[in-house]
């Protein structure tokens, strides 16, 4: 899933636009799953969260000018650095449970790991590619975001009783479960674009 989004991400135009056409369309079809017979305005939540990260993504590979791929990459480098990262540090030295009665195998220790990761990686990031130094102090903060984005995914499916999102990735879950940090992200990369932080 990795190497598909880069090479879409670099390429961009159609190609960029259909890979992030359908993962919203399979993010909106997981989540009308997930809340199924809990009313209208689930379904609605459903719709602007698969929508708003789309339209961000979008728009900051094709509306920041000249560092919009470098912008977008250093999205996906903060989301996938923090999960490693938390991955990683969790399973090491992960004690104190996050929050156990959403997600039990999560720990503060590894919230720390992610954001530590986030910071080093998209720090470095945005040294190599001369994007907006502001990013330097809010890749540790999109952290926690897309950690808190992962939570809230984990409280949906909890809910529903339901331990992934979809099958369409096998041994991986639905298209939810391996985007839900990159929604928040993505988002507040796009405000943080618009409002000349980048």
């Amino acid at each position: 899933m990795i190497l598909i989004a880069l090479g879409a991400a670099v390429v961009g135009g159609y190609y960029f636009a259909v890979l992030v056409a359908a993962a919203a369309t399979a993010m909106f079809y997981e989540w009308m799953r997930i809340v199924r017979g809990w009313g209208i305005h689930w379904a609605i939540g459903g719709f602007v969260y698969a929508l708003l990260p789309a339209i961000a993504l979008l728009w900051i590979r094709d509306r920041s000018g000249d560092h919009g791929l470098s912008l977008l990459l250093w999205a996906f480098i903060v989301t996938w650095a923090t999960d490693i990262g938390a991955y990683f540090v969790g399973r090491s030295f992960g004690k104190r449970k996050l929050a156990p009665s959403i997600s039990p195998g999560k720990t503060i220790e590894g919230l720390w790991g992610g954001v530590a990761a986030a910071a080093i990686f998209g720090g470095a990031w945005v040294l190599a590619t001369g994007l907006g130094k502001p990013l330097l102090l809010l890749a540790p903060l999109f952290a926690i975001a897309a950690q808190a984005g992962d939570l809230f995914e984990s409280k949906l499916k909890r809910r529903a009783g339901v331990k992934d999102s979809g099958s369409i990735l096998p041994g991986h879950g639905g298209v939810l479960d391996r985007l839900d940090g990159l929604v928040p992200v993505a988002v507040l990369t796009f405000a943080a674009q618009v409002l000349g932080l980048a």
